[in-house]
């Protein structure tokens, strides 16, 4: 996987994600599509939505992380 979370980052996302009450099933969703000044525009969600043809899961540091 291409994306790596940091020990500070995920614990911000957990904070985050007790703050909203999501359930152990949620995860950071990361996605990348064309436009932005760079050419890419980032995507950062919560989901719960995961599919295994076309997405791709890693644990780091506690948080599950799906890349489109």
């Amino acid at each position: 996987m291409s994306v790596t979370l940091s020990e500070r980052a995920a614990l911000e996302v957990k904070r985050a994600m007790d703050a909203h009450k999501y359930g152990e099933e949620t995860f950071v969703r990361v996605g990348i599509s064309a436009g932005g000044c760079s050419g890419f525009s980032y995507r950062l969600v919560f989901d719960k939505e995961f599919d295994e043809a076309k997405d791709t899961k890693s644990t780091q540091h506690g948080v599950s992380v799906v890349v489109d």
